[in-house]
């Protein structure tokens, strides 16, 4: 993009924002940004990756939970205010690229691209490997190979993705609606179980299951900073509404109410239904690798619960999945606007959708399945970890790009964004120092200490790449921080 584009869209004009959009049609409402936000914030790492989380740090997880969100929340705001400055598509690596220079953007772009492609090839897994659960027969045999659900979910989220992007957005829509009932249905129960007393769990059901069973600490404060990686994890997505803004309709007036949806829905989704589940099951009773939702059902005697579970455990995968189609082909072809990618991917269809970009992250996702399927195992573990600390790569891009704007629209070189950040720079600083020691965490944590090795390597093939393309063409406006 060039300065004059930049400066074009700068002056707060219609014309301005309809330029923003790059060539995208703005087909995603008001009800779709909504439940693309909310439903980016509720995961797997949420309906199974809080048993390992409860069993490490027991109630005290609520509170890891609790600051976490708080610092997303930090992160979104800082986020909504770079949208209302300049709502692109492809926005992460934009504001790295004006803010902190060429090869920040370049980087931002690729490794988000990788995130979600990685995060594509181990959902469509899981969500095979959830399939199971009605496809064995007696004996525990399954009826189907698992690459045929990964093949067949692969396709279909690849076709609803070319079809257009409004059915992509209704496709989010109702993922989301599935997890929103599913946690909002056991806050009742349990709610039901504390006041009524029925269900098996109904005679020992009390709020002091939160401190009785060794205190709200039992493992000790360090055991709950080491959950704060798991924490983080679930929380990856979250930013995608970002993703959206060169799509929304009306970005300058959805995007902000969706993003001040966060604390309420960190509040209820997280620290509301832990608080509940906690409160109906001892903590002891969770195991990790086992969903606290599955669990909890099954102590109250409720059987059905399993299946349900499962169901909105298989409609997470796929939502994360159906996410990562749509982002991967946004981010290419902003690459490749920029002249930091090929060329190819910069076309649209008639229908404004990136189809090269869409296909050939597709591509890969499948790959992945077939790798998979033949070398299961810690190789491909230690692939799906690098996701943590690549999506976190996309959190601090957007809170140092958030502090430089800042910076400069008070110093009157920008002009004010309609939507500050509350708590400005500082917040923004203290959100950069927590995940700065989550990744120290990371490194303490010989299970997680995997993804660390891996940045470097990804870094110099990234510097590699970065140093051809600005060999090729010195001149390029991308390899030239903007000013």
């Amino acid at each position: 993009m060039t300065s004059v584009q930049v400066d074009k869209q700068h002056d707060g004009s219609e014309a301005a924002d309809s330029a923003s959009g790059e060539g995208y049609h703005r087909a995603l409402g008001a009800r779709q940004i909504q439940m693309i936000a909310i439903g980016g914030a509720i995961g797997t790492g949420l309906f199974l990756g809080a048993g390992k989380g409860i069993s490490k740090a027991g109630p005290s997880l609520i509170l890891a939970y609790a600051i976490a969100g708080l610092v997303i929340f930090f992160i979104m705001r800082a986020l909504g205010e770079l949208l209302m400055y300049r709502p692109v598509s492809g926005s992460f690596s934009e504001y790295a690229r004006e803010f902190v220079g060429p090869f920040a953007g370049f980087v931002t772009g690729w490794t988000y691209w990788l995130f979600w492609v990685v995060t594509g090839i181990t959902e469509v897994t899981a969500a095979s490997e959830y399939m199971q659960y009605w496809t064995k027969n007696t004996d525990g045999v399954l009826n189907q190979p698992q690459w045929v659900f990964a093949l067949v979910f692969t396709v279909v989220l690849f076709l609803a993705n070319l079809i257009s992007v409004k059915l992509f957005g209704e496709l989010e829509f109702w993922f989301s609606m599935v997890k929103v009932t599913a946690i909002v249905g056991m806050i009742l129960i349990c709610a039901g179980i504390l006041t009524i007393g029925f269900s098996d769990a109904g005679d020992t059901a009390s709020m002091t299951l939160l401190w009785s069973e060794g205190g709200f600490f039992p493992k000790g404060i360090g055991s709950t900073l080491m959950t704060l990686q798991m924490v983080m994890f679930a929380f990856l997505a979250v930013e995608l509404v970002g993703v959206t803004a060169g799509e929304s309709k009306d970005p300058k007036t959805v995007l902000p109410k969706a993003i001040n949806t966060v604390p309420w829905r960190i509040a209820v989704f997280y620290v509301g239904a832990l608080i509940m589940i906690l409160s109906v099951v001892p903590w002891t009773h969770f195991q990790p690798g086992v969903s606290p939702f599955v669990a909890a059902f099954e102590k109250m005697g409720l059987g059905i619960g399993a299946a349900i579970v499962n169901f909105v455990v298989l409609t997470a995968a796929l939502s994360s999945c159906n996410s990562g189609m749509y982002s991967t082909g946004r981010m290419l072809r902003d690459l490749a606007l920029n002249g930091q990618g090929p060329k190819f991917f910069t076309k649209l269809t008639k229908n404004g959708l990136p189809l090269v970009g869409t296909s050939f992250s597709a591509a890969l996702m499948m790959v992945g399945v077939w790798i998979n399927y033949q070398w299961p195992g810690d190789a491909f573990n230690y692939v799906v970890s690098f996701a943590t600390i690549s999506g976190m790569w996309a959190w601090i891009m957007i809170l140092v790009s958030q502090v430089r704007f800042r910076l400069k629209a008070d110093r009157g070189e920008l002009p004010q964004s309609s939507f500050k950040a509350p708590g400005g720079i500082w917040a923004s600083l203290f959100a950069l120092a927590f995940i700065g020691m989550v990744i120290v965490l990371m490194g303490i944590d010989k299970d997680a200490r995997i993804s660390l090795y891996c940045a470097p390597v990804w870094a110099l093939l990234l510097g590699v790449a970065y140093l051809v393309l600005k060999a090729r063409n010195p001149e390029g406006t991308a390899f030239a921080k903007r000013s």
